[in-house]
């Protein structure tokens, strides 16, 4: 599945916990190939996380390898490299998720917010407003 694709899943998914994600979304999940489903899942808990937390980012994107690739175990997305989108600007993310083996549920989130990204870096990391 091409990136645009996962993008527009990830944009559709509202950031919501495995016990609560609507029956569609996880169907949705489950059609993707495991490692996609990983780090999509990843993402949608950033997000969830991010706006529980009550930071004052409101993130609708992340995208976990825009300054780097992700470091992928069986069931342990790290992605050090990450970024999300929040009210029309990119901050840099880092991440640590792990999920059970269906890469629905997960186990345990990690994550730190780095500095917003100036804009003159967006085309070269290939963000977007």
């Amino acid at each position: 599945m091409n990136r645009i694709a996962l993008s527009a899943l990830l944009a559709a998914c509202t950031a919501t916990s495995a016990a609560a994600m609507d029956q569609t979304l996880v169907r949705q999940f489950q059609k993707l190939d495991p490692a996609t489903r990983l780090e999509q899942r990843c993402d949608t808990e950033a997000m969830e996380r991010i706006n529980k937390d009550k930071t004052q980012y409101r993130p609708d994107k992340v995208i976990a390898y825009a300054f780097g690739d992700p470091v992928t175990a069986t069931n342990t997305i790290t992605a050090p490299g990450a970024v999300f989108r929040s009210q029309g600007e990119w901050y840099r993310l880092k991440f640590r998720c792990t999920t059970g083996p269906d890469h629905i549920d997960v186990r345990s989130f990690k994550y730190e917010i780095g500095s917003q990204i100036p804009h003159d870096a967006w085309e070269r990391h290939y963000l977007y407003p």
